[in-house]
């Protein structure tokens, strides 16, 4: 698309002044139609000056999660090679779904501004406040067993809480599988869908809605926001890069069966170890003391009866 290239163009530019003439000639267009671009750009919140015998100067980009804008510099091996960037969108995992069954390389990322009918597990409504947050969707093919899948979602969680600690400095951590929380307040959800057979897993993907700068009254009781945490407004264009890139070292990890290393991190962040905890799984209540993930991402409980219990997925309340 010539918008794209066009601001590519501008954006490896920055600080420095370029003639109407030079970019009317890279393109192979006229000035008077490198005046509509440059119109156009500042309309979608580019600050862009322009001086007679200077030329154009791209001043400040807005802060929104264009395709271009998050490809600019990632510098990934598979996650964001290819995104699909939205203003508005039903779902980001449905768009995603699609887009893997139509055979979307792995490492797509789907990605929109707002979500009509974004949901987060069981088919709860994940509330996603217009140009405040990131939801995005990311494609996987991984090559392992359905039973592996869960350290999939572990992984996930565990980028987010690191990029989240990277760039605003704040104290994140998980609850066990998919929940990302700051000072006891989700900030985070984590929604993975899996398409496979009983021995195999044709794709995942990883849905991830992360409150940035929403204010409190916007969201659900017991959730907060990155700004609302730091005081201050939050850069969502530079934590969804920092995002993909920690998203791509744990996949490569991942794949590297590097299974140990993961736990070994992700149980310094997880809130429910060593807590007596409740967890409906499989239509039941049950309750113990959470001793241990393994290398499945599994929790393990210890039982009042002394004996062990894993569970693979469950909604989780800590009881002390």
């Amino acid at each position: 698309m010539l918008d794209d290239k066009i601001l590519t163009y501008f954006k490896g530019k920055t600080g420095n002044y370029v003639s109407g003439e030079d970019v009317a000639e890279s393109f192979g267009i006229s000035r008077a139609a490198v005046w509509k671009h440059i119109e156009k750009f500042r309309e979608e919140g580019y600050e862009i000056e322009a001086l007679p015998h200077l030329g154009y100067k791209l001043v400040s980009a807005p802060d929104r999660l264009s395709e271009m804008e998050l490809k600019w510099k990632l510098n990934t091996g598979i996650i964001g090679k290819k995104i699909y960037s939205y203003k508005e969108i039903d779902s980001t995992n449905d768009a995603a779904y699609k887009l893997a069954v139509s055979g979307a390389p792995e490492g797509t990322c789907v990605v929109s501004e707002y979500q009509t009918k974004g949901r987060g597990r069981l088919g709860r409504k994940w509330i996603s406040p217009k140009d405040k947050g990131a939801y995005l969707s990311i494609i996987l093919r991984p090559d392992i067993p359905p039973n592996e899948a869960g350290m999939v979602t572990l992984f996930s969680a565990l980028a987010i809480a690191n990029s989240i600690r990277e760039t605003v400095s704040l104290p994140a951590f998980i609850k066990w599988p998919n929940d990302v929380f700051i000072n006891e307040k989700k900030v985070c959800g984590i929604l993975t869908e899996m398409n496979g057979e009983l021995d195999k897993i044709h794709f995942v993907v990883i849905g991830i809605g992360i409150n940035i700068n929403a204010k409190t009254e916007l969201l659900p009781e017991g959730a907060t926001s990155l700004a609302e945490e730091k005081g201050e407004q939050v850069s969502r264009l530079e934590f969804t890069q920092a995002l993909l890139r920690n998203l791509d070292k744990y996949y490569n990890l991942f794949n590297r069966k590097s299974l140990e290393d993961i736990v070994a991190e992700y149980k310094k962040l997880c809130l429910v170890l060593d807590k007596q905890v409740q967890i409906h799984y499989d239509n039941e209540l049950i309750s113990g003391n959470a001793v241990d993930i393994d290398k499945e991402g599994a929790l393990i409980l210890r039982m009042d009866s002394g004996f062990q219990k894993r569970v693979l997925a469950g909604d989780v309340v800590m009881l002390r």
